[in-house]
């Protein structure tokens, strides 16, 4: 399985350290526990081998704790499958996302990220300031130094789903873009209602390209997500990107209709 990102890795490996020494365990009597070698064991905990998912899962087996450990990384980072995915965006020397129905989680505004997570009603409240905390933390990689371009292709239909009570909410959100967009690592474009048919009606994916120049490809669906690093498929994703890229109104433009927008409601 593909390994966890820096700080959340640090901390499972200190974690899974002390449980090992509070048992009493040597790192081969844990790695037979866990299915790893001892070598394995002291180069994981020794930070020169990364840590996976499948080395937590072990880690599991070999406390015999109930899935401990993979609870944690689901409940402290994200879901295990968009944990590569994390890592490829906090590394990426550039970013390409297509939404087709949200504005991207990197440019959203917390009242608005808040309205996204609590469309999912089996979060407590905690849970979703969680991971509303999480996803403006993961914001900061556009304004750090050396940060990526992230250029984003939104439909415009995005801008225009607000009813009156969320109207607000969404001249907020678009103030927000205008603003992120004048950087100049930043382009939003927006995709006309007027272009009806395109290839990117089967749904939202993103792309990041590395620093070794491999691009690797995220998509979201109703039961979770999957990360793509198949180069074939990732080749497919970046044709249909740069073909609604081409559909999507120039960066000028983009700001133009979205200054328009947030004004019909103020």
């Amino acid at each position: 399985m593909a390994d966890l990102p820096h700080p959340l890795a640090a901390f499972i490996v200190g974690e899974i350290r002390r449980a090992r020494g509070a048992a009493g365990m040597t790192q081969e009597a844990f790695g037979r526990g866990a299915g790893f070698s001892a070598s394995h064991v002291s180069a994981v905990e020794g930070e020169t081998r990364a840590l996976t998912m499948d080395f937590i899962k072990g880690a599991d087996r070999a406390f015999k704790n109930g899935g401990l450990f993979e609870r944690m990384v689901g409940k402290l980072g994200a879901p295990s499958w968009f944990l590569p995915w994390l890592d490829a965006e906090r590394t990426a020397t550039q970013l390409r996302s297509f939404q087709p129905n949200l504005v991207p989680g990197l440019l959203q505004t917390e009242a608005y990220g808040r309205a996204v997570i609590r469309c999912n009603e089996t979060l407590s409240e905690d849970e979703v300031e969680k991971r509303l905390a999480h996803r403006i933390d993961r914001q900061a990689i556009l304004t750090k130094t050396n940060a990526p371009q992230f250029v984003t292709v939104i439909a415009e239909s995005v801008l225009r789903r607000a009813s009156a009570d969320f109207q607000d909410t969404m001249a907020g959100q678009i103030k927000q873009l205008t603003t992120l967009a004048e950087r100049p690592n930043i382009s939003v474009h927006v995709l006309p209602d007027e272009v009806s048919m395109h290839v990117g009606l089967t749904g939202p994916f993103s792309l990041a390209r590395l620093p070794d120049h491999k691009w690797v490809a995220e998509m979201e669906n109703q039961l979770g997500g999957v990360v793509v690093d198949r180069d074939d498929d990732v080749d497919t994703l970046v044709s249909r990107w740069e073909m609604v890229r081409s559909e999507a109104l120039p960066r000028r433009q983009s700001l133009v209709l979205m200054k328009e927008v947030e004004t019909s409601w103020t």
